[in-house]
């Protein structure tokens, strides 16, 4: 006779299963006081899932004595992400965003492949899970700020150069064709020299780049690096002031994202007279560059003049992360049916060159939306700490750095003044005198060059500090948004950086980069 047993619903029901649960640490060096701290890492991440009764142990990843700047140096991370993939984690715990990844590309790529893969991660020291949205913006511009000090120390770098162009002391690396770098001198390179003269003759006498270029090419005369001579070549020979004898310094600069750019006048630029030998006379030089100018205007293109007026939002606000150049706006046509689009600049006139493909406009305003919204939702957690950080940054202490520099410089010079009479009295030899007077000039330029720099830090961060209270301001009042509003992209969006097609960054102007996933 079969037996009949009824369940009671809550021992029918199926139980919960537990959350798979890995723990991934690291130390940067193997000496013992970093191992000692590793395995008490170990120990408290092991005793924290496995006292947890929702959450299963799935191992703990443990990179030892090996730096954080690359993902792909590091075996026990990409074991990691290896299970992840195999499904064997829910949920990674691990001690901060540095010690995860110290690139900021590689950590932001690390962790939007594990949300796809429906694993989130917790940073115990900054306390985000990215499991909620506003946890995902705090990463975003935390990452955002890590990239700014990779910026900051470059602007340092530049500021260095900057100040070698004004003393005259900036040695060129790399002479245009023509010339060659011998005992850190630029000397005439006497077979490329006539052909450098011959183009000159040709510009002035009527004869176009492009023909220029083509005969060349024929005759077989390599370009400085072997390869093909064009028109771009030759206007470039005709507008370098280098064949004159004279060094034009900062004609191009490195923006904040690491593109290199024309100087239209953003920066200052220092002009070196009589530099070097000169392979053509001024007067040539003048000549042959009024000659570009005059065919130029014969086919209605001025020179330095943008074709295209920027009559729409996005208008040179996109940039390319790929190559650094500029979107332009195109009409797609699919299944019978246009859109707006835009693409790099490079990608159209040469896809080797720029592989970036195109992103529908409409993506854009999307993503956008997204971010404004997502600012609106966690400004408040935010934005508005970053703004009471920025308050009370070292900008008190960069403003006691420049007293006190000031207060050296004066220093300085009643020690000058002090020397001076002493030497006018006969007290000290003139030998000693101009030694001594050599030592206290480098310590004056050397203290005006620093806070000078002091002065641009101060600036810059109250510049930003502005932007971002009156961000702070806007989202108090304004609502979430629906749809895409050209005044406050205009008002709030520095530029649009594409980093794929599934991936841009709006650069706001209050100096933080925000990246959204854009869907195709």
């Amino acid at each position: 006779m079969r037996k009949i047993t009824m369940l009671d619903v809550a021992t029918s029901s199926a139980v919960k299963p537990k959350q798979k649960v890995a723990a991934y640490i690291r130390v940067s060096t193997s000496n013992e006081d970093q191992l000692i701290s590793l395995e008490a890492q170990r120990r408290h991440y092991k005793t924290l899932i496995e006292t947890n009764e929702e959450w299963q142990l799935v191992d703990i990843y443990s990179d030892e004595g090996i730096t954080g700047t690359k993902k792909d140096r590091r075996p026990e991370l990409l074991r990691l992400m290896s299970d992840c993939e195999k499904g064997k984690i829910d949920f990674i715990l691990t001690k901060s965003i540095s010690r995860f990844a110290r690139n900021t590309i590689d950590c932001l790529e690390l962790v939007r492949k594990l949300m796809d893969l429906d694993v989130h991660i917790y940073f115990e020291k900054e306390n985000i899970n990215t499991n909620s949205m506003e946890s995902e913006l705090m990463l975003s511009i935390l990452s955002s700020l890590a990239e700014n000090e990779s910026v900051s120390l470059s602007e340092n770098s530049k500021w260095s150069i900057r100040q070698r162009f004004k003393h005259g002391t900036y040695k060129l690396s790399y002479p245009p064709y023509g010339y060659d770098y011998i005992d850190e001198q630029i000397v005439v390179n006497e077979e490329q020299a006539p052909v450098i003269r011959r183009i000159f003759n040709s510009v002035l006498k009527g004869i176009g780049t492009e023909r220029i270029a083509r005969q060349l090419n024929e005759e077989k005369i390599p370009t400085k690096r072997g390869g093909n001579w064009t028109g771009t070549t030759i206007r470039g020979i005709i507008k370098n002031e280098k064949y004159t004898g004279d060094v034009l310094l900062q004609k191009t600069f490195t923006d904040e994202h690491f593109n290199r750019k024309v100087n239209q006048g953003e920066l200052d630029q220092y002009l070196i007279e009589n530099h070097h030998e000169a392979i053509i006379t001024h007067a040539d030089f003048e000549a042959a560059n009024q000659m570009i100018e005059y065919q130029a205007s014969q086919k209605n293109v001025a020179v330095g003049s943008r074709k295209y007026i920027n009559r729409y939002p996005f208008s040179g606000k996109i940039e390319c992360a790929e190559c650094g150049d500029t979107f332009k706006r195109r009409i797609h046509t699919s299944t019978h049916k246009k859109y707006i689009a835009w693409c790099c600049s490079t990608h159209i006139k040469n896809r080797d060159e720029c592989s970036m493909l195109f992103i529908k406009e409409e993506r854009i305003h999307q993503a956008f939306i997204t971010m404004m919204n997502k600012l609106k939702f966690g400004y408040s957690y935010v934005l508005v700490p970053l703004s009471k950080e920025l308050e009370t940054s070292n900008q008190d202490e960069n403003y006691q750095k420049v007293t006190e520099i000031e207060e050296q410089l004066e220093a300085i010079k009643d020690e000058l003044n002090t020397l001076i009479q002493i030497m006018t009295k006969g007290f000290l030899e003139p030998a000693i005198f101009n030694e001594q007077k050599i030592e206290l000039t480098h310590r004056h330029i050397s203290l005006k060059e620093e806070r000078e720099q002091l002065l641009y830090s101060i600036n810059d961060g109250s510049n930003q500090l502005n932007e971002l209270k009156r961000l702070i301001k806007y989202l108090k009042q304004g609502n979430f948004i629906s749809s895409f509003d050209e005044e406050t992209f205009q008002d709030i969006v520095k530029k649009v950086i594409v980093y794929s097609p599934n991936e841009i960054g709006f650069y706001l102007k209050c100096g933080i980069t925000l990246r959204e996933r854009v869907e195709r």
